[in-house]
């Protein structure tokens, strides 16, 4: 027997009962406010073409690695789940992913997805074998209206603005045609150079001569590649970008002479280089990425800490981001000091770093962007963008950094319908924690309703300078 499907008003708030009502208050001030989506990953094609999404699997299950990679731990093949496949039943992926739901039972997962029944579909019954064909037809009905076209949900959703990501290699048509389509809606692009930055990045070498040939100069030399790099950042700022995204294994940075610089830059562009000189390399970048942010104000944001593609078969099969990355140890404290010896104390700087590794929270982050001017703390991340996560970053960061050295909340997803499901675990659990603080008397109920505000909408918008 199937069960019933409902959000209760107080999830995520705190256990005691005068603490829950406090945050129960603040977030009845900022639950409504518009979203704010500074960094993430979804299509702008999406919103350049206003196509309907097609189907429950096509939609849900098969772009969200969140997902799969819990189901490809119980043992079910990505193939079956239809990724990677031109052609599959999605009603079958889809009731395969019904009769393991359980799974993700405990999983932020599980709170977005039942969200997104809930709130956007109207389902009131919980999804498991017996009701995967209600729920695959209800949602596949829905999604060929009107009303779900992703320009509709977008407003639906209350999202003031969203920025996606691309590679210097994008042309940006589809941020284009959203600009030129007489919409509303704010759809901004991130500059993410990885692809010609690492040279340990598959094709890395092709890809710098594709771009010699998009901006016309001759990547292959150390200047041409430089002048490649701020020409296509002056180009995506011109796009609406306000930030920058690095991608790499470690939070590593180098500050080398120029001409130290320029033999590097030749034994990578050649492939005749070794793992530690590729990892010297993208450190360089990093701080020639700081540099080039002091001349051009955009913003800057480093997510390390990551062993991506950690599945050799997986990443053979079917390439990147399938759920087989895996948080490894990070430095900062070290890593960051030739950037910041550099640049740390400039003003004109705006970095905001992420980790995947909780311990450098209260021992590196939060001293650092405790100090530095140049520094931000981005919220937790990844697999740490869940209640617990989000409660550990706030205890041990806030007493070192603040809250105004931290920049409200990212939802970084793909998962086009799981933004304000996400939103709303941040601002629950801000709430909650908030409520604290007034408890304990830390902080007064005024102060409270204010850092809801900022840490809900204004730090963003101010962080992303938006």
């Amino acid at each position: 027997m199937s069960h019933k499907l409902e959000l209760h008003p107080d999830r995520l708030f705190p256990i005691d009962p005068a603490t829950r009502s406090l945050a129960r208050e603040l977030y009845a001030g900022i639950r409504h406010l518009p979203i704010v989506s500074p960094h993430g990953h979804t299509d702008p094609a999406w919103f350049a073409q206003n196509r309907h999404f097609g189907n429950a699997a096509e939609l849900l299950l098969v772009p969200d690695h969140y997902v799969f990679r819990m189901l490809y731990s119980q043992g079910v093949p990505l193939e079956a789940l239809g990724i990677g496949q031109a052609d599959f039943d999605p009603r079958e992926a889809w009731r395969l992913f019904a009769s393991s739901y359980h799974f993700f039972r405990g999983t932020p997962s599980r709170m977005w997805l039942d969200w997104v029944f809930a709130e956007v579909f109207g389902l009131t019954v919980r999804l498991d074998v017996e009701t995967a064909n209600h729920y695959f037809d209800t949602i596949t009905e829905a999604l060929n209206t009107d009303a779900f076209r992703p320009r509709a949900l977008f407003e639906r959703f209350n999202i003031e603005i969203i920025a996606t990501t691309e590679s210097p290699l994008d042309s940006l048509a589809h941020h284009a045609t959203i600009r030129h389509s007489g919409w509303p809606g704010r759809v901004i692009t991130a500059y993410r150079p990885d692809p010609v930055v690492d040279p340990e990045f598959e094709g890395f070498r092709d890809n710098l001569g594709a771009f010699s040939d998009l901006t016309g100069q001759d990547c292959l030399s150390w200047p041409g590649y430089l002048a490649a790099h701020r020409q296509r950042r002056a180009f995506f700022a011109q796009m609406g970008a306000t930030s920058t995204d690095h991608g790499h294994p470690t939070a590593r940075t180098a500050n080398l002479s120029p001409a130290e610089a320029e033999a590097l830059f030749r034994k990578v562009s050649t492939g005749a280089f070794t793992p530690d000189e590729a990892e010297l390399f993208r450190a360089q970048m990093l701080t020639e990425m700081a540099a080039m942010s002091i001349d051009d104000g955009l913003v800057m944001q480093i997510h390390p800490g990551s062993f991506r593609n950690h599945n050799a078969r997986l990443f053979e099969r079917f390439g990147r981001d399938k759920g087989a990355d895996i948080p490894v140890r990070t430095d900062f404290v070290q890593a960051m000091k030739p950037l910041l010896d550099r640049f740390g104390n400039d003003n004109r700087l705006s970095l905001i770093l992420f980790t995947l590794d909780e311990s450098t929270y209260a021992r590196e982050l939060a001293p650092l962007a405790g100090h530095y001017p140049c520094l931000r703390l981005g919220p937790a991340w990844w697999f740490h963008d869940s209640p617990e996560g989000m409660r550990r970053f706030r205890r041990s960061t806030t007493e070192t950094a603040g809250f105004y050295n931290t920049v409200g909340f990212n939802d970084d997803t793909r998962a086009f319908l799981s933004i304000p499901a996400r939103h709303d675990v941040a601002r629950r659990i801000d709430c909650g924690f908030l409520a604290e603080l007034v408890m304990e008397h830390r902080i007064e109920d005024w102060e409270a309703a204010e850092l809801a505000r900022d840490l809900t909408y204004t730090l963003a918008k101010r962080a992303y300078r938006l």
